[in-house]
């Protein structure tokens, strides 16, 4: 029912910035009082971690100590959508970037990927030297 689907990776130089998008659909905030959209990223070669959370009821946020003062991430309940504003990036930021639903609070899924209950395709970001 829900699905998602990533957008504005790319390729940027270390220090650049990019805006993610995740489009959300499939749902409404009707269906589910209380929900949490995370992202997530996977290097090549490494498992799968949490980088940031948004709280729908109240816009709560979470991020990974990795990317904190660094990553910023945000709501627009109009466009339906999450983005994850990159900055000051590095190459080991360097994966493919996940967004991903949960019905409830942020709560540890940044911590814990495996909370996650739907999750969309991924867009490659890829941060040269």
């Amino acid at each position: 029912e829900v699905q998602l689907v990533e957008s504005g990776g790319g390729l940027v130089q270390a220090g650049g910035s990019l805006r993610l998008s995740c489009a959300a659909s499939g749902f409404t905030i009707d269906d589910y009082g209380i929900y949490a959209i995370g992202w997530f990223r996977q290097a090549p070669g490494k498992e799968r971690e949490g980088v940031a959370c948004i709280s729908s009821s109240d816009g709560r946020t979470d991020y990974a100590d990795s990317v904190k003062g660094r990553f910023t991430i945000s709501s627009d309940n109009a466009k339906n959508t999450v983005d994850l504003e990159v900055n000051s990036l590095k190459p080991e930021d360097t994966g493919v970037y996940y967004c991903a639903f949960r019905v409830g609070w942020c709560g540890v899924m940044v911590q814990m990927p495996s909370m996650a209950e739907s999750w969309g395709q991924g867009t490659q970001v890829t941060v040269s030297s």
